[in-house]
């Protein structure tokens, strides 16, 4: 059985954020993360949105690529 494929767009969707191209662009544009901060500990996350991200990351779940992606692109 194949995992589902989750692209940047479905994650949005998943953490209750707009979840169009420029939305995405804006939300990295404006949510600079420091190399010392874990993406869940992130001070912009809803609780329920750093669990899900935590639990996501902890069970390397199919949602855990575009996860790390988020991650690399918050901190260029």
């Amino acid at each position: 059985m194949e995992s589902p494929y989750h692209t940047m767009n479905t994650l949005f969707d998943q953490l209750g954020l707009p979840s169009d191209d420029l939305s995405i662009r804006r939300f990295v544009n404006s949510h600079p993360l420091d190399s010392g901060t874990l993406l869940p500990e992130a001070p912009f996350w809803s609780p329920s949105q750093a669990d899900f991200l935590r639990d996501a990351l902890y069970n390397d779940s199919d949602w855990s690529t575009p996860i790390d992606e988020l991650d690399r692109m918050l901190r260029r």
